[in-house]
């Protein structure tokens, strides 16, 4: 997000950004990635590397690291390093989907799930226990558990569907890669070329 509203920042000028102010830029940033479909507009260039954007897991994911982040601003300083943690472990699950769609390899697919599935438990049992000091409210706490509920189930449907395509052989280890002269504007190369 702060590396999109930087982005903004240069493209529309910094007189924008004083303007508006920080809050309000932070505001307007996450409404104009909202789509009218309600879709992320970060998954609008898509390839086979970026699948991962079509994942309901990954979706779900991204979706709660925002509510974490929502719950866990402004914490004090004395519960920074609390908070950075839990930013860390809710980041990584988002992360590890991705990572694991982008290697191709479905053992190295496989154990990005099973880390990330590791992360979305890591950060449930923080959870509990912010919920069980009273540092979040019921509601914030039902909130994010219900969320990383149905991205743990997701996970592990997901996972589960893996491992059996794999024992059945029908994954593809790697992408079949035919560059399109297209998509570089270019014509046709020589056929033959004399140094």
């Amino acid at each position: 997000m702060l590396k999109w509203l930087i982005r903004v920042c240069i493209v529309e000028g910094l007189e924008w950004f004083q303007t508006v102010g920080a809050e309000s830029a932070m505001r307007l940033g996450r409404n104009a990635m909202q789509r009218d479909d309600g879709k992320n507009a970060m998954t609008t260039r898509r390839n086979k590397n970026r699948g991962y954007q079509q994942l309901i897991v990954w979706q779900d994911a991204t979706e709660y690291y925002r509510l974490t982040c929502e719950t866990f601003r402004g914490w004090s300083d004395e519960f920074n390093r609390v908070s950075s943690q839990q930013f860390s472990c809710v980041g990584s699950v988002h992360r590890n989907i991705a990572e694991g769609y982008c290697r191709r390899s479905i053992k190295e697919y496989i154990q990005c799930l099973y880390i990330s599935l590791s992360s979305l438990g890591e950060s449930v049992s923080a959870l509990q226990v912010y919920a069980g000091s009273q540092k979040i409210r019921e509601l914030q706490f039902e909130q994010l558990d219900a969320l990383a509920y149905k991205i743990e189930n997701g996970m592990l449907k997901l996972v589960e569907e893996l491992e059996e395509k794999r024992d059945r052989g029908e994954w593809q280890d790697h992408l079949v890669l035919k560059e399109s002269n297209d998509v570089y504007s270019t014509a046709e190369p020589p056929s033959s070329i004399t140094y």
